[in-house]
Order: structure tokens, then sequence, then C-alpha cells
């Protein structure tokens, strides 16, 4: 897959996939136990705990080992602007995760406010997403006309 921003969003879709999978299971068992003690008011808490798992995720892989599931088949990974990739800015560049409104809103003002095609936070966090077997010193700043 040669087209950059086509290897992110595949890249995306098979971390969601695995989070839906993920909660999916969790849910399932989460509802026997209140099924169970009869404390139903459990689920109405569930989307916050939900988007706690996501940004939990993205935190903790990236801030771990700079890449995600669905990065890593994709064969991306996400660099500091000053080297030091960690949990602070894995954090802030995935706040925009948690709902999809949120994440296109990311994208547009990357894409209005800068002149590379990085998301509006990973300025904010200093950070990009290169090819894994990149030069990292090189930075890939891949124009809008690239396909």
């Amino acid at each position: 897959m040669e087209n950059f921003w086509g290897r992110r969003t595949v890249a995306l879709i098979v971390d969601i996939i695995i989070l839906a999978l993920f909660m999916w299971i969790l849910s399932a068992i989460v509802f026997i136990i209140t099924a169970g003690i009869g404390i139903f008011s459990l689920l109405t808490y569930w989307i916050f705990i939900g988007a706690l798992i996501i940004i939990a995720y993205f935190t903790y892989m990236e801030g771990k080992t700079s890449t995600t599931l669905g990065k890593r088949m994709f064969n991306l990974q996400v660099v500091a602007v000053d080297g030091e990739m960690g949990y602070r800015k894995a954090f802030i560049r995935n706040l925009s995760k948690i709902l999809y409104l949120p994440l296109i809103l990311d994208l547009i003002l990357g894409f209005i406010f800068g002149k590379s095609n990085d998301r509006f936070l990973d300025k904010v966090s200093g950070t990009y997403v290169v090819l894994a077997n990149q030069d990292i010193t090189t930075r890939n700043d891949l124009s809008r006309n690239n396909s």
C-alpha cells in the first residue's frame, strides 16, 4: 500500500476492530456480572469506560513502543519531534480518538493549519507518523498532491 494516508486509515481500522472485539468480550462479562448482582446502573457508565479503554490502548501502545498493533501491521510508527516519545505525548495526540467527531475535526484542523499531512493534535503533542523503516531524521512530510 503506497498511499501514506491509506496506510494510516487502514491501521486505524485494524486498531478499532481490535478494540471493538476486546470491548465486546468485556461487555459480555460485565453484563453477566451486573445481571447477577442486579446493578444495571453500572451499564450507564459503559460509554465512559469504553472511552478510557480506547485512550489507554493508544496511549500505552504508542507511549511504550511508538506504534499500535494496526500501525505495526502497516509498518508505521509515531516519532516525537524532540526524539523522546512518551506517554504524555501519546495521550495528547490520541485525545481525539475517543469519538469520531473530534477525530474528523482533528484531521480538518491539521489540514487547514499545517503544511504537512499531520493531524492537529500531532502538532500540539510534537509528534508525527513515519514509515517504520524510514530514516527518522528524514521527516515524512508527504505533499497533499501525492497519492
